[in-house]
């Protein structure tokens, strides 16, 4: 019965252990990518009001600046990222299509998932408890929210997304490679004694 479990279980162990290093490739690249799409954002909205794009100033803002901020936001994502991202993706493919055959068939990496759909699984709630401490803590816990600059709610946006990272990031990447080191590990001669 455990063999039978074993079986059906994705072979993570072996596949990291043989190719940590296009792993640890790979992850690093998702970490740029990511850091990489909110510092293009962040670019994206000084030099959508430098340039008169949109107003400074919430309380001015019509529909059509709203559509032309997302439809510019989304050419420069993905022309600075999402290409990058694409090469990437198709460099990971190639280097998977040139595996031996017998080798990729040891590794069941992609199994059948269960698929759920749930809400914001409590995300968007704690997101608005965390901008409004940032509001309250920056002093604008009384200003009207029309007084806010675009430059105000990204930062603090971008600001709760690093707060995020390190307070549950770190703690997750230190468990993660806790647990692929774990898993991974060769026992030794003394151990199988």
């Amino acid at each position: 019965m455990e063999e039978e479990e074993k079986d059906k279980s994705p072979d993570w162990k072996k596949f990291v252990r043989r190719h940590w290093n296009i792993v640890a490739i790979f992850v690093i690249a998702g970490i740029v990518a990511v850091s990489g799409a909110v510092y293009v954002f962040w670019w994206f909205v000084g030099e959508a009001q430098s340039t008169g794009l949109v107003p400074l100033t919430l309380n001015l803002w019509a529909m059509e600046n709203v559509v032309m901020f997302i439809l510019h936001a989304i050419f420069w994502e993905v022309i600075l990222i999402g290409i990058p991202v694409a090469i990437g993706a198709i460099a990971g493919w190639q280097w998977w299509k040139k595996l031996p055959d017998e080798e990729k068939k040891e590794y069941r990496l992609f199994g059948k998932h269960s698929r759920t759909t749930s809400g914001g699984s409590g995300v968007s709630i704690l997101f608005f408890i965390a901008f409004a401490i940032k509001v309250y803590v920056d002093g604008n816990w009384n200003n009207a929210i029309s007084s806010w600059t675009v430059n105000y709610v990204i930062g603090s946006m971008i600001t709760i997304l690093i707060w995020s990272a390190i307070i549950f990031g770190i703690p997750a990447a230190i468990g993660v490679i806790w647990w692929i080191h774990h898993e991974t590990k060769i026992p030794s001669e003394n151990e199988n004694t």
